[in-house]
């Protein structure tokens, strides 16, 4: 009866694009400690949403930086800082 589905918009974003979106919406700089691949970590990974559209017709189109602003937004509203 229950099922987990990817909710990503299929879409691939580069990690230091991710941070770089992070430290625009807050306004600061995040200390960056640039290191190797470590053990576990993987080359790539995205959301596949396909499951998503093929059980609901619904295909996420929220790009990374309008979620990552409004995610933002909420949490400040959430906590309260």
């Amino acid at each position: 009866p229950y099922r987990v589905v990817n909710i990503g918009n299929s879409d691939k974003v580069r990690l230091l694009d991710f941070v770089d979106a992070i430290e625009d919406c807050l306004g600061k700089k995040a200390e960056r400690n640039y290191m190797g691949m470590q053990t576990g970590d993987v080359p790539a990974t995205w959301a596949n949403a396909e499951l998503l559209k093929t059980l609901t017709g619904y295909r996420p189109q929220t790009d990374f930086r309008d979620g990552i602003a409004r995610f933002v937004e909420w949490y400040r509203d959430y906590s309260g800082k």
